[in-house]
């Protein structure tokens, strides 16, 4: 569904800035081996939700109770974003509806039951849930925070390559997992403001659901097929006409497409080798990195670790399927 959405400006990015300065901690960037090669990753995965996308949520609930401190919130998500928007909504008492679909990640929805929301899975996919916050939004009056098509959750998710880049002043490429884009627009945005226009970008997304991939390509959304993946929080489509689009495009940035079974074989390999619990959303950047599809064998590389909110059951069934190759 088109929504006019604008990029942020240098206000609400900074805006953004200090509320999440106010309720996080920056998260740190090590450096892990990768095959034999250092590799910096921003460590998202130790955010209190397990995620990076608290930083988005936070910064547009604080914008909407600064419009209106009575209004009420609703979001569409995979999982992660609405983790984000429970986790601000109980910082800032905002109060929030999160939809996301009735096969969402179990793992996920478990920790959604432990906050003061209300929670609705409907539908088989992402733009299922979507649709119907869409229309819960009309019929109760609420403000609708997209995961990534919102100027706020846009402006908080830069904070991620603002930080990564005074921890690790020498990156000189960063690999950023997409779904609907948030995350690399931000990241976009960031990389301009702090002059770092040298640090080169590719975005990642899976084979198997790969939305903003076509569209860049001329595809529309209701003409893209979704198959399962694990890397759940980058499946579904984005929004035809959306700011983030917009943002890529303009960018040039290359976006390549990981095969769903080097996704599985990356979260069981980052876990066994590095000791890092990743979910398949953050693994799939890790997996363009050692199956070549980032072409780069000397730059100083870097990725963001964007959660590690993956069921017990799934990193077990991937850690055997390691032992028994």
């Amino acid at each position: 569904m088109l929504r006019e959405v604008l990029a942020p400006t240098d206000a609400q990015v900074e805006a953004a800035r200090r509320v999440i300065a106010d309720y996080l901690t920056p998260t740190p960037t090590v450096r892990i081996n990768v095959r034999g090669r250092q590799v910096f990753v921003k460590l998202e995965s130790l955010q209190v939700t397990g995620a990076f996308k608290i930083r988005g949520a936070l910064a547009a609930l604080h914008a909407v109770r600064e419009a209106d401190a009575t209004s009420a919130v609703i979001t569409s998500s995979a999982g992660n974003h609405g983790l984000g928007i429970a986790h601000a909504a109980g910082l800032l008492d905002v109060r929030a509806t999160v939809v996301v679909p009735a096969n969402a990640s179990a793992a996920k929805v478990a920790k959604l039951r432990k906050y003061d929301v209300e929670l609705i899975q409907i539908g088989s996919s992402y733009d299922d849930a979507q649709a119907h916050a869409l229309e819960l939004a009309d019929r109760r009056s609420l403000h609708y925070v997209s995961p990534f098509n919102d100027t706020n959750v846009i402006a908080g998710q830069a904070t991620v390559f603002a930080e990564m880049i005074e921890q690790a002043p020498d990156l000189e490429h960063l690999v950023v997992s997409v779904g609907g884009g948030g995350l690399l627009s931000g990241t976009l945005l960031a990389r301009a403001a702090a002059n770092r226009l040298d640090v080169r970008l590719t975005g990642v997304q899976p084979e198997e659901s790969s939305a903003l991939y076509h569209v860049l390509r001329g595809a529309k959304m209701s003409e893209i097929v979704h198959r399962p993946t694990i890397a759940d929080g980058l499946a579904g489509g984005g929004d035809d006409g959306a700011i983030t689009n917009a943002l890529i495009a303009r960018a040039e940035v290359p976006l390549v497409l990981v095969p769903e079974r080097e996704i599985r074989a990356a979260v069981a390999e980052i876990a066994e080798v590095n000791g890092l619990v990743m979910e398949g959303s953050a693994a799939a950047a890790y997996a363009a990195i050692t199956t070549g599809l980032v072409e780069d064998e000397t730059s100083r590389l870097g990725f963001i670790a964007s959660g590690r909110n993956i069921s017990l059951d799934l990193l077990s069934e991937l850690l055997a399927e390691r032992a028994s190759r």
